[in-house]
């Protein structure tokens, strides 16, 4: 029961967007998590956060006015192998969860995405099993990109949002990562669950 808390106890704090979550988040990060999300100009060189190349024009949400809704649209991502240093840091996080790599690149998924704000900038390395993860029904991280299509929001989006979007990244893959300890802890549980003996009517 203890041992299902701690792992209940890590997933609340990943799953919690105002608390910080050391190692994943904050503090020295992992080099798993500090190699996803990264912000980036395509063909290198720095973005400009005052003007206009943090504003998402990609097409990923579409307001739909007879509806009064917002729905996902297709914007734009491209999926490609994990480079050297990402590859490399995915062997070594691994090796300290003492799991296969193989096992680790299933979890994460084999190929990876960049993922694109405009023709300007785009977070580089979301791992495709990240970029397609659900909660509530929802794909995480393109539903609060849709929201934030410049012509729903107003404007171009702040450098910290752009961070919410590399943070949510990072905890969305600690949660995967997560998985074959929960997957451990469940099979210890059902192993040794207690035989309630039924009384006889």
């Amino acid at each position: 029961m203890e041992a299902s808390a701690a792992l209940g106890e890590q997933i609340a704090v990943l799953l919690d967007t105002e608390a910080d979550v050391p190692g994943v988040t904050s503090g020295k990060i992992a080099p798993i998590f500090k190699s996803i999300g990264l912000i980036s100009r395509a063909g290198g060189g720095q973005l400009d956060a005052a003007g206009r190349d943090l504003a998402i024009t990609a097409g990923w949400g579409i307001f739909q006015p007879k509806a009064g809704a917002v729905m996902p649209g297709a914007g734009k991502l491209t999926d490609r192998l994990y480079d050297a240093d990402e590859a490399t840091a995915m062997d070594a996080d691994a090796a300290a969860r003492g799991i296969p790599v193989k096992r680790a690149k299933q979890l994460l998924g084999e190929k990876t995405c960049d993922v694109y704000l405009n023709r300007a900038a785009y977070w580089r390395n979301i791992p495709f099993n990240v970029w397609s993860y659900y909660i509530g029904g929802y794909q995480v991280i393109k539903k609060w990109l849709s929201y934030r299509e410049d012509k729903i929001l107003g404007r171009a989006i702040k450098p910290e949002e752009a961070r919410e979007v590399t943070n949510m990244a990072r905890r969305i893959a600690a949660i995967i990562l997560l998985q074959p300890k929960l997957d451990e802890n469940y099979r210890k549980v059902k192993a040794s669950a207690f035989a309630w003996n039924r009384a006889d009517k």
